[in-house]
């Protein structure tokens, strides 16, 4: 009889303690995401949800009803940052050719879908996470058309687990009207392709058999006809349910590439790139298409070009009221994404104002990959992935994340990097 009590004992206080979600984080400057600042703030936390955020100046909080209860006073706290067109999870080493997964055979890849490659427990993950950025999308690389990204918040046993919106929309590289010798080439000007024209009549004649595909499926049923996996995977492009994420960045090649997409009536277009984004600003604004620029920690384009090209573009781009948001595609980009904070703060430097900065790697990028209704900013009703920092987000020598939160569950901290200073530290009694 008394084990069974005890049984009984344990179970129901373990059933309390399950039961008990709500998370209160008190003090401290929320930066909301949107543009606007509440300080000093209470954020209030129901199971994975953002039930309320106030200023604690003009209200009085029972702090009785919470849980857990974080004491953010003197702190920052933020959205989640969110990377856009990454390989975050589908490599590992760049120079290991059996931990890179970003990649397929062939040009045209609709079909493929980068989340069933993802790793959920890539050491890169937690570097990343360290400094506030939770939220990626994980997009796939290779030819002409690559395959499908999908959106993962950075806390999962799984692939499964870790979708935030699958399979989002398809990356197409658009060809390249010059050849970019680079600064290494000693040449001002670079070299026109001689292939331009000819790799965009492949792609007019795939767009051309895949629109035929999506006109022909509605008029039948689907058990009166073959079924092409490469044409079923363009169809959501045609119905207005997938995005199409081109990958540009001189003038005429975005010009080209919006002209191309909506003679298809595409309707959801994203720029990837857009260093020439300002010379194309007239057709960006025709067709309201928002930009993903690359990394803006960037040399010039060109010899001549202004040393501050890329680090003014963002603010350029807000001027002229271009939606945007940062990326950070380059050279060791999986592992350089933990800078992404830095170069949000890049912009901010060079004219961005501060507010929007942070929106720029946090609720513009959701806007852009339209999971907005969910998160990147901190407001109610939206699911709780957001992070506390001692100082600025946005300064690398400031940014100190003290706790983060993805999907209202407390993340670890502690990366990589830091686990094998800490091993070595104690081995060698450093001081």
């Amino acid at each position: 009889m008394k084990i069974k009590f005890i049984l009984i004992f344990i179970f129901s206080t373990s059933i309390l303690c399950f039961s008990q979600n709500k998370t209160l984080i008190m003090g401290g400057t929320a930066h909301i995401g949107n543009g606007k600042i509440i300080s000093p703030a209470a954020i209030i936390i129901n199971d994975n949800i953002i039930e309320d955020v106030l200023n604690i100046k003009n209200i009085k909080i029972d702090s009785s009803k919470y849980d857990t209860i974080i004491n953010a006073n003197g702190q920052h706290i933020y959205p989640g940052f969110i990377a856009p067109n990454s390989k975050i999870g589908i490599t590992e080493i760049d120079a290991v050719r059996a931990t890179r997964d970003f990649r397929e055979v062939g040009e045209f890849n609709p079909h493929i879908r980068s989340i069933i490659a993802y790793n959920t427990e890539s050491k890169i993950i937690n570097t990343v996470t360290y400094n506030g950025v939770l939220i990626a999308q994980i997009a796939p690389q290779g030819n002409i058309i690559t395959g499908k990204s999908s959106i993962v918040s950075f806390q999962a046993w799984n692939w499964e687990d870790a979708i935030l919106k699958e399979d989002d929309g398809l990356h197409l590289n658009w060809p390249t009207t010059f050849i970019n010798k680079g600064w290494w080439g000693n040449q001002k000007d670079d070299e026109k392709s001689e292939t331009y024209l000819e790799k965009i009549n492949k792609i007019q004649a795939f767009f051309n058999k895949a629109f035929a595909y999506y006109n022909n499926q509605k008029m039948i049923l689907y058990n009166d006809q073959i079924i092409d996996i490469k044409m079923e995977a363009m169809k959501g492009l045609f119905e207005g349910t997938k995005t199409l994420y081109i990958h540009a960045n001189y003038v005429k090649d975005i010009q080209d590439a919006i002209l191309f997409s909506t003679s298809f009536k595409i309707k959801k277009i994203v720029i990837v790139g857009g260093d020439d984004a300002l010379k194309a600003k007239k057709i960006l604004k025709k067709y309201n298409i928002p930009i993903i620029l690359n990394r803006i920690h960037s040399l010039p384009a060109t010899e001549d070009g202004d040393i501050d090209e890329f680090y003014k573009l963002p603010y350029e781009l807000y001027k002229n009221n271009i939606l945007f948001c940062l990326g950070y595609k380059g050279d060791m980009e999986a592992m350089g994404t933990r800078n992404l904070p830095f170069t949000a703060g890049t912009a901010h430097a060079f004219g961005l104002p501060k507010e929007i900065a942070i929106s720029s790697i946090s609720l513009n990028t959701a806007k852009i990959l339209d999971i907005d209704k969910y998160v990147g900013s901190i407001e109610k009703g939206k699911i709780a992935t957001l992070f506390i920092s001692s100082g600025d987000a946005l300064d690398v020598k400031s940014n100190n994340v003290t706790c983060g939160i993805i999907n209202g569950e407390f993340i670890d901290l502690i990366n990589h990097q830091q686990k094998l200073y800490n091993k070595f530290y104690k081995k060698y009694n450093l001081k």
